[in-house]
């Protein structure tokens, strides 16, 4: 292991290597622990050697998204616009959950990146392709969202029901040790239901799961590809029915 390491180091650095080097850094240990220095002594070079690849930190994280975007499947040919917007963003989702900390860098570029613009004029382009009017594309975009990346914000982002001990809980520990007392955890969650009940009723409506993005115990994959395709349903009735935003 330590020879393959010493292998790897002594490779000719270039800016690929440089950037898969970080991705991977940041995959680790997030993002935010990336730093030039820290990188270039994974790298077993000095700090300046990586800046004749990449300007700045900047240029850094630029590259980086690059390299995650890269990694979503091409758009696939064919009339389905549907089935191809669908799979294109579940590509999406499934990159961006390889690399944890992609969205936000996405999300931080001041000027989206080339291969970001080419992801997101390819997608308009499969609904311009299947017919979609530009108008009805503008909105399904809007629509969309984040969820073009394969994410979305959650409205509950943790259930009542979640383990008093969990310091996920909303409710919080029982006492400052974190211990918890379920006798006044359920009471707090009695008393919730009992002024809040439609919003109790649906938030322990499924066992949640502590591990879940969606909030414990909803299956994350499921919740997100529900309400896509609730959403391509909803932009193909509107496209089969010429429906525009001006009514007319």
């Amino acid at each position: 292991m330590a020879q393959q390491a010493d292998t790897e180091r002594r490779k000719p650095l270039n800016r690929d290597r440089v950037l898969r080097a970080a991705v991977a850094r940041a995959d680790q240990s997030g993002i935010e622990a990336l730093s030039m220095r820290g990188l270039a002594q994974e790298l077993g070079v000095v700090p300046m050697a990586l800046y004749k690849h990449v300007a700045n930190k900047e240029q850094l994280f630029d590259g980086m998204v690059e390299l995650v975007v890269g990694e979503i499947d091409a758009p696939a040919d064919g009339p389905d616009w549907r089935g191809a917007v669908r799979d294109r963003v579940l590509s999406a989702r499934r990159a961006l959950l390889r690399h944890p900390w992609a969205l936000r860098a996405i999300e931080s570029r001041g000027t989206p990146t080339p291969a970001v613009l080419d992801y997101l004029d390819s997608v308009i382009g499969t609904f311009r392709r299947g017919g979609l009017s530009v108008d009805l594309t503008h909105h399904a975009m809007h629509a969309l969202g984040s969820r073009v990346w394969g994410f979305t914000q959650e409205l509950f982002p943790a259930s009542p029901a979640a383990d008093p001990a969990d310091p996920a809980d909303p409710a919080g520990p029982a006492d400052p040790a974190g211990r918890g007392d379920q006798g006044e955890q359920a009471a707090a969650l009695r008393a919730m239901a009992a002024r809040y009940p439609h919003i109790a009723e649906i938030a322990t409506a499924r066992a949640h799961d502590g591990a879940s993005v969606v909030g414990g115990g909803c299956d994350d994959q499921f919740e997100f590809e529900f309400a896509l395709d609730l959403l391509l349903d909803g932009f193909a009735r509107l496209h089969e029915c010429g429906w525009s935003s001006d009514g007319g």
